[in-house]
């Protein structure tokens, strides 16, 4: 129960892999803020989370892209919670296509939702932080801000983005004993890649020296020791979590 008396956000954990890593903050004594675009999808992921850990989740719906609506948000979490010590930044979307087809609208909601909702969500958490002196701020990141993929010019901008802001602001709030850390998963199993084709799932498969997707549980252990007391002298760091492929 590492994560006892401490409190969690959690967005875009209406399904995958925030619905994991809400899931397992949880069962380690957290109690969460599940955040999710759709008021459906946040009451369902609240409601399975409690009934395993009972009365520790809250499900709030709101766009991350939207500031204002983020700001008001954060006041009614602190209002309920009364402290947040982990912010988990997994909301995200794609909109792939080539570059020289690629709308503006496209290119512009995965990045105001991917890079400028985390970016919305992180200030309207760090003043308590930094009034607490602790916080563990963890972003999902992705290989395709690492390596880059054709196709996702937008996404991999923005996950390359949410890295550079996370050294940033690890660099920034370290003196108050806040960590900022990101996590780079690989191709792992959720609903976005269950659509895929066999055929390209074996392609992808062989590119990844440990032969297999991952699952949405890998990511949480690793978003989970990120936000813990074990990982308080690392911050500014971007931890892949991939099978080997951009090894």
């Amino acid at each position: 129960m590492r994560f006892a008396n401490q409190v969690a956000i959690v967005t875009g954990a209406g399904r995958g892999i925030g619905y994991a890593i809400a899931l397992r903050l949880a069962g380690e004594g957290a109690r969460v803020a599940v955040v999710s675009r759709t008021e459906q999808n946040a009451i369902r992921t609240m409601e399975e989370i409690n009934s395993k850990y009972f009365g520790v989740a809250k499900a709030y719906a709101v766009d991350v892209a939207n500031g204002p609506a983020v700001k008001e948000l954060g006041t009614q979490i602190l209002a309920d919670f009364t402290r947040v010590d982990i912010l988990v930044n997994n909301a995200g979307l794609t909109r792939d296509g080539l570059v020289m087809r690629m709308s503006e609208e496209d290119w512009d909601a995965v990045l105001y939702t991917n890079l400028k909702g985390a970016f919305h969500f992180i200030q309207s958490v760090l003043r308590p932080m930094v009034k607490q002196r602790s916080g563990r701020i963890v972003n999902i990141a992705s290989v395709a801000g690492l390596m880059g993929n054709a196709g996702q010019a937008n996404y991999a901008a923005s996950k390359a983005g949410l890295i550079g802001m996370t050294k940033s602001i690890a660099r920034e709030v370290a003196s108050r004993g806040i960590t900022c850390n990101a996590v780079a998963p690989g191709f792992i199993e959720t609903d976005m890649t269950a659509v895929l084709s066999m055929e390209l799932k074996d392609g992808v498969a062989k590119q990844i020296p440990l032969g297999t997707f991952g699952e949405a549980e890998d990511i949480a252990a690793a978003v989970a020791f990120l936000a813990s007391g074990e990982a308080k002298y690392i911050t500014g760091q971007t931890l892949t979590v991939d099978g080997g492929m951009v090894m």
